[in-house]
């Protein structure tokens, strides 16, 4: 005798390939005490099935990794932690990774792209050390103090401007460049029309009559 938990049912469904009267017998018995009112995961079955069927049973839920004792319903809480979770990982990789389609990868600028030193000059250790070193800190410094000073004001601005040109090409350059289209419509027919019947046979046979024409060149 084996107890199972009819709020998975697909360990109902895996018994069918097993042994398919114990799994209609459940399926009946189911179906017969929700007609009373009861909710799914409450109805408790016993199936009887062998030691045999059993084994095989389980072996087709490990394949598929399936655990009979996991509730099927997830709580408000578990939700609300994995919103957290996916929200808290995305700003990581907002912050980590701040050049995803690589718009700014000529901006890539080292002391050594900048500033180099052929062998037949080169100035004191110190100096190239102090040098390369001040490179790259006033560099990364007064970049930080810039934007902060114009990164938040510059992003408003630009925001708004992306605002108003997205606005404007939906709602008027769209609408006119389909309006241009509709009633262009019915000169593109004439316009074919005149092509096929006017212009396309005599430039078609004015292209006959000299394609018949040879010029041969000779030596004398």
């Amino acid at each position: 005798m084996s107890h199972l938990g009819a709020s998975d049912s697909l360990i109902v469904i895996l018994l069918f390939s097993v042994c398919p009267q114990e799994a209609f017998k459940t399926i009946t018995h189911i179906l017969h005490t929700m007609d009373q009112g009861a909710s799914l995961k409450d109805i408790a079955i016993d199936i009887e099935i062998t030691e045999e069927e059993e084994e095989e049973v389980s072996s087709l839920l490990d394949q598929r990794e399936i655990n009979p004792n996991d509730a099927p319903d997830v709580t408000e809480a578990q939700t609300e932690g994995q919103d957290s979770l996916a929200a808290h990982s995305n700003t990581k990789a907002l912050i980590k990774d701040r050049d995803p389609k690589g718009i700014n990868k000529y901006l890539e600028v080292t002391f050594e792209d900048v500033i180099a030193e052929p062998a037949s000059v080169s100035s004191f250790d110190k100096v190239w050390l102090w040098s390369h070193a001040l490179f790259e800190v006033s560099r990364l410094w007064f970049y930080r103090i810039i934007s902060l000073l114009l990164a938040v004001p510059v992003a408003l601005v630009a925001g708004v401007l992306f605002a108003v040109l997205s606005c404007l090409h939906i709602w008027l350059i769209v609408p006119s460049v389909q309006l241009l289209v509709i009633n262009l419509h019915w000169i593109k027919m004439i316009w074919h029309n005149v092509l096929d019947t006017a212009i396309s046979p005599f430039f078609r046979s004015f292209g006959k009559c000299w394609g018949f024409i040879r010029i041969s060149l000779e030596k004398y």
